[in-house]
């Protein structure tokens, strides 16, 4: 992530702050046009509002006196906008995060002043994320269509005894459980294994969707992406801050996707990282909960072979471990 990209987001926000602010005096001007005893009442709580905070900061302690004037008068407007059905939310700004209001930065448990995960995950986009993410707005669980799944049962063919419908209906099941129980340290993380075309991705580009809507953030990356950019920034004589920051994002950011597992250089350096990315991340070294979701054609007993036992026993003991079967969706679309 670059000073840059924080430079322009920032100006972003700053404009959309802006417009929801110019939002919300337009539609005040014209209720004031249209309803002039509108204005009437709120320049009453306004006057009082200014006597009471004149009244404070001189010291005086008959400053309580305007609260009632100023409760009776916000009764009043409220008794005024339902009689004449007119949306409180119009003089509210419309802010895109309903967390920061468009700031890009909140207070936490501290009253430190931290980035908000919107302007995050922002960065995350910019930075690492890219063509990764472009089709999450599609990819949900509301267009998740089960009838491109097969209702016929082969279990000679799938190694499983329902049919691929029946499979994916238990898998999505059991994804909403992860959405719902994300913040919990008792639910696990997931690992989607099968052949290509299955629906892996899309899965996983779902729980992302909901995940994000949560105000969390998420970070995906294929395994050979992921693995490269950590052993190339640790190790490479020009390593900069981008590098160090990507690594920090990869241990702390609150969804790790990891793509396409098994299609990386295998080596003792790759596995070695993948180890230490897997098994910091269960730590819970950062106070919060850190889930992953591995994504791979390989099956949990090729994860045993192919890489350390160590991997292959935190992703038996740490992750629900999910077959995906059927044919190629591709076909059928």
């Amino acid at each position: 992530m670059t000073d840059k990209n924080l430079e322009s987001l920032l100006s972003e926000y700053e404009e959309k702050k802006r417009k929801a602010n110019m939002e919300v005096e337009t539609n005040t001007s014209k209720l004031y046009a249209q309803f002039p005893n509108l204005e009437k009442i709120d320049d009453e709580l306004n006057k009082y509002s200014i006597s009471k905070s004149k009244s404070i900061l001189n010291g005086k302690s008959d400053f309580k006196k305007y609260d009632i004037e100023i409760e009776n008068l916000k009764k009043k407007k409220e008794q005024f906008l339902k009689e004449k059905k007119i949306d409180i939310n119009l003089f509210k700004p419309n802010y895109e995060c309903k967390i920061c209001n468009d700031t890009g930065y909140v207070q936490d448990e501290n009253n430190k002043t931290i980035m908000c995960s919107c302007l995050k995950q922002k960065l995350l986009n910019l930075a690492y994320n890219k063509s990764n993410l472009s089709d999450i707005k599609n990819e949900n669980f509301e267009n998740f269509n089960i009838n491109l799944f097969s209702d016929e049962a082969n279990t000679k063919k799938y190694k499983i005894k329902s049919s691929p419908r029946q499979n994916i209906i238990n898998i999505k099941k059991e994804c909403l459980k992860f959405i719902d129980n994300f913040d919990s340290l008792e639910e696990k993380n997931l690992f989607f294994c099968g052949n290509t075309g299955l629906g892996k991705t899309y899965m996983s580009n779902a729980i992302a969707n909901e995940i994000l809507k949560k105000g969390k953030t998420v970070l995906y990356q294929t395994a050979p992406v992921l693995l490269e950019t950590v052993i190339d920034g640790k190790f490479n004589k020009y390593k900069n801050q981008n590098a160090d920051n990507f690594y920090k994002n990869v241990l702390t950011v609150d969804l790790l996707i990891i793509d396409d597992l098994g299609t990386e250089n295998i080596n003792s350096m790759t596995v070695s990282e993948l180890f230490t990315i897997l098994n910091t991340r269960l730590l819970n070294l950062n106070n919060k909960p850190t889930k992953t979701i591995i994504s791979t054609n390989l099956s949990i007993e090729q994860i045993f072979k192919i890489y350390e036992e160590r991997i292959g026993s935190r992703i038996a003991g740490y992750y629900n471990i999910f077959q995906f079967v059927g044919e190629d969706l591709r076909l059928k679309r």
